[in-house]
């Protein structure tokens, strides 16, 4: 594609390519991207297959794996999208109090999906979970949207990220606990437990009901990774700047933050379940380079059939999401294809995660193929 095209495709569109498959990619791996990786390593002798099938699974408490980033990526992305909607929804006169609105009530149903995600309407609301991965996307997709919208400037939302990132960082390492007293990174004492113990309604889903991953801590800072995104959406708007400098603005930003990460977490570790500050810019740096690499691929040089595949499953993200915790794709895909996979042993149960994926996204091509966008 030569660049009059790619310029006419994404005017077409009126979006970044990058972003749709930026968040398909992201998406890949919930809906069965680390099954398929789980498979291989699991029917195969080779060794980095066994690497790459831990990366597939979450740290239980201090350090980092690749399926840590799933989750603050997905919000850093979500973070990008808003200076664009904002600028959009301005430019056609809708107020500020319309958009405040508009992102109170995608906060509410987020949050009511995040407890349908979580079974809470299967199982009764005795002894029910309410923080919830929508749930915490929404809360923080709402604040970091309200901040951007009323905002004088740019500058101001940096305060509020410094002060977010500074202000989480004070309650974590300085303020005492209780019986434990301060920075104490263990479930029981550390300060996102003690605040979940005590005002977090409904169960605490993690170390026996003493700590939530998803609770009101973790999420003040993931407001942080949001605004994070909003910079990064600031930086790809900015007119005045060329491509290429966009795109080293962003590498530069994520090596940055990459870097204090490292050098500050032998004092202040990287926990994603306490989302600590550390954990914040270690995923936030990654997120800033994984833009800036897929912008300058499919925006910049214009390499786009190859994010097809991504874009397909980013368009509805949300909705694969709830249709795979919902419907059991695999029992379905299995109903058909167990004579074929059954027999083969072990490449069948490779071959089985990779019908599921297949079977995911066909449905999501169909719903693009008729323009089906479920947005929240």
């Amino acid at each position: 594609m030569n660049k009059s095209e790619k310029t006419s495709s994404e005017s077409t569109k009126g979006r970044l390519l990058s972003l749709d498959a930026l968040r398909g990619f992201d998406m890949l791996w919930i809906i069965g991207g680390s099954g398929i990786i789980n498979a291989l390593a699991k029917n195969s002798d080779a060794g980095w297959l066994k690497v790459l099938d831990v990366q597939m699974t979450h740290v239980t408490w201090n350090g980092f794996h690749f399926y840590d980033l799933i989750f603050p990526l997905f919000m850093f992305i979500s973070g990008i999208a808003i200076p664009f909607s904002v600028k959009s929804a301005l430019s056609k006169n809708v107020s500020k109090g319309s958009l405040f609105l508009k992102v109170l009530r995608r906060m509410i149903i987020l949050v009511i999906l995040g407890i349908l995600y979580n079974g809470v309407f299967r199982d009764g609301f005795e002894n029910a979970r309410y923080a919830s991965v929508l749930g915490q996307i929404g809360i923080a997709y709402f604040f970091a949207s309200v901040i951007f919208i009323y905002s004088k400037s740019f500058n101001a939302n940096m305060y509020w990220l410094a002060g977010i990132l500074l202000g989480v960082s004070a309650m974590q390492l300085f303020v005492p606990v209780p019986g434990f007293g301060a920075g104490v990174f263990t479930p029981e004492g550390s300060m996102n437990g003690y605040i979940d113990r005590l005002y977090l309604p409904g169960r605490l889903a993690y170390f026996n009901g003493i700590f939530d991953a998803l609770g009101i801590l973790s999420v003040v800072s993931a407001i942080g990774i949001t605004i994070m995104g909003i910079a990064a959406g600031k930086i790809l708007q900015n007119s005045s700047y060329s491509e290429y400098r966009k795109t080293g603005l962003l590498a530069g930003i994520g090596l940055i933050s990459i870097l204090v990460a490292l050098a500050l977490s032998p004092l202040y570790p990287i926990i994603k379940v306490c989302w600590t500050t550390t954990y914040n810019l270690l995923a936030g740096g990654i997120s800033f380079i994984l833009i800036a690499l897929f912008y300058l691929i499919i925006d910049v040089w214009g390499y786009q059939k190859w994010s097809f595949f991504f874009r397909v499953i980013g368009m509805n993200s949300v909705f694969i999401y709830l249709f795979g915790r919902i419907i059991s794709v695999g029992l379905i895909t299995g109903f058909f294809i167990g004579w074929i996979i059954k027999p083969l042993g072990g490449f069948g149960e490779v071959l089985g995660a990779i019908f599921i994926v297949a079977a995911e996204w066909l449905l999501l091509w169909f719903m693009y193929k008729k323009k089906v966008f479920v947005k929240v």
